[in-house]
């Protein structure tokens, strides 16, 4: 559901919140953890089940192929943990220990890149631990030194690491545009409710069309 189309959209404007936040000239495009996990029958993290997230990742495809047209950077994130005892997960993994799926040497290929979605050379990969992907990573420094201001945001899951991302990705001063048709969460209501949340305090949610046209552009469009 487009946050316009929510019940409650006019309400909020009226408010004061949802307003448009705009392109700067010089975006990225940040993937949130698009890996097997969240889209394999059998996984605990699977989204598949719901039609919105089943669909994201041809629409993250087209999201990649436009930013590597346009030459805009690339970031791929992915949960790693190291520690034998899932210390490094702290008590994120007391809440949720089905972050094992995601323990360097507990591999079952749910860590893994979707197939045909996956980093290539001089791309930047940003291990991360917590849903946040600037939370204790060097991701911020990473985007200032290439002097980005936007960030196109897309990927899994639209309440966890999607909107933590977001969150930071605003409070560092860049101007996150989360794509609908490419994030994916475990339900229709959790999705819809988070892009509302989303596009009502912290980012742009824009479609497919509109950040597929910015990419393509690349660094030569205008704020």
């Amino acid at each position: 559901m487009p946050p316009a189309d929510h019940a409650a959209y006019e309400s909020y404007v009226k408010s004061g919140f949802a307003k448009k936040m705009g392109w700067g000239s010089k975006p990225a495009l940040l993937l949130i953890d698009v890996c097997n996990a969240y889209w394999s029958k059998g996984s605990p993290l699977d989204t598949s089940s719901n039609p919105a997230s089943a669909a994201a990742p041809a629409s993250i495809t087209k999201l990649v192929e436009a930013a590597r047209a346009g030459g805009v950077p690339l970031v791929w994130t992915r949960v790693e943990y190291t520690e034998p005892d899932m210390s490094d997960a702290g008590v994120f993994a007391v809440k949720v220990p089905l972050l094992k799926v995601f323990q360097v040497g507990n591999e079952t290929g749910l860590e893994s890149w979707l197939p045909g979605l996956a980093p290539m050379a001089g791309e930047i990969v940003i291990p991360k631990r917590y849903p946040s992907a600037f939370f204790a990573t060097d991701l911020n420094t990473r985007l200032q030194l290439k002097g980005v201001d936007t960030l196109v945001v897309c990927g899994v899951s639209t309440s966890g690491c999607v909107r933590a991302s977001t969150l930071d990705a605003m409070c560092h001063g860049y101007r996150p545009m989360v794509v609908a048709e490419a994030c994916g969460d475990r339900t229709p209501a959790v999705h819809d409710a988070n892009l509302f949340d989303i596009n009502a305090k912290m980012a742009d949610v824009v479609s497919e069309s509109e950040a597929i046209e910015k990419l393509k552009a690349g660094w030569k469009l205008s704020a």
